[in-house]
């Protein structure tokens, strides 16, 4: 598998002033999703592409944004992650606000269901001075069907861990993952691209001026299982492009492009306006955005309990990937059997006799 390059770095818009203090970002139903972080109101915000204005406004009418830093999804829900911890470190509500993605859509006040847990590795809750502790967190990201993982930001030392987390509501102590990543500065958000099974993680560098908000970007891929740093990590800089930025968000579109928001900052004698940025990666995974209708075929039921059927002519062969690129299946049988596969996202790739190729995207249930 080659590893991700990331090109065509650019700002998009400037974000409204409403959401000039941008801290998490999903992209869903083709809009931006984003929120405030501490302090702000218990919202988030869609922000259209076309205009860069604000189209809606949802109220998570039993939450409170105590510090909210970061948002994920999967196929069914959001996930507000409540977990910054950077004025004292000792926080003992952190959560995370899980709401139904049907709701959002046909409603702007939704109801959420609450993530509680706390660090199995944290001992020491003595208060300490802001922006000193290794227990502050901005970076969420959806990892599987089960699981979210967690990133600290670390004031401390820049080592970052990650933390799986349920996504049943509960309340839980989450132990960290073997390996750790030396980030050389602050984590800030993050973003699971299961279309490319890479893991991208956002934050700037955290020195003195002139070292100081110099923004980046850490690749993770070729991992096992969810030890997600266990694999190659790369670190991009993008201060060839943005100098100082103070950026706390990144989202996946689809297989190789790539949001960022940048938050409006004042520090020292420097300042800047929030925006929006954009990259692109060489990506060239099996996507449900690079899905062709070279020839008319059907695959359902989808969702799937059991037996996948497809129909269509002039085909000469079936393969099934999971997110990760895997071979699952490849034959010529119309009729597959997927009983045994853990529900989740999987493509189907048909091959024609003209040697053409289509992909589809099917979820098991």
């Amino acid at each position: 598998m080659s590893q991700a390059q990331i090109v065509a770095v650019s700002e998009e818009f400037p974000l409204p002033t409403s959401v000039s203090e941008s801290s998490g970002v999903i992209y869903f139903n083709n809009k931006l999703i984003t929120h405030n972080d501490s302090g702000g109101k218990n919202e988030l915000y869609e922000v259209d592409l076309a205009s860069g204005l604000i189209t809606r406004t949802i109220t998570v009418a039993n939450a409170t944004n105590v510090d909210w830093e970061d948002l994920a999804q999967d196929d069914t829900s959001i996930y507000i992650g409540d977990i910054g911890n950077n004025i004292s470190g000792n926080r003992t509500d952190l959560k995370i606000y899980k709401i139904n993605k049907t709701d959002f859509l046909t409603a702007d006040t939704v109801m959420a269901k609450t993530i509680a847990f706390s660090y199995l590795d944290q001992i020491d809750f003595e208060p300490s001075p802001p922006n000193t502790t290794a227990w502050d967190a901005e970076a969420l990201v959806s990892f599987d069907s089960n699981a979210l993982i967690l990133f600290n930001k670390n004031w401390v030392n820049g080592i970052t861990k990650g933390y799986i987390v349920s996504k049943t509501p509960g309340t839980y102590a989450l132990s960290p993952l073997p390996t750790a990543l030396n980030s050389t500065g602050l984590i800030t958000g993050a973003t699971y691209n299961p279309i490319s099974a890479k893991l991208f993680l956002v934050g700037y560098s955290n020195g003195a001026l002139p070292n100081v908000l110099q923004p980046f970007v850490w690749t993770c891929e070729n991992f096992t299982t969810q030890d997600v740093f266990s694999g190659t990590n790369t670190l991009t800089s993008l201060a060839d492009t943005f100098s100082f930025e103070q950026t706390e968000a990144i989202a996946y579109k689809d297989e190789s492009n790539y949001f960022i928001t940048s938050e409006a900052f004042t520090i020292s004698v420097l300042s800047d306006y929030a925006k929006l940025i954009s990259f692109s990666t060489n990506d060239k995974a099996l996507s449900i955005a690079s899905e062709q209708d070279i020839k008319q075929f059907e695959v359902f039921p989808n969702p799937i309990d059991n037996f996948l059927h497809i129909k269509g002519s002039e085909i000469s062969s079936v393969q099934i990937y999971d997110t990760k690129k895997v071979l699952l299946f490849q034959g010529s049988t119309f009729l597959i059997d997927m009983s045994q596969l853990s529900a989740g996202i999987y493509f189907v790739s048909i091959q024609f006799n003209d040697h053409s190729t289509a992909v589809k995207k099917i979820i098991k249930k």
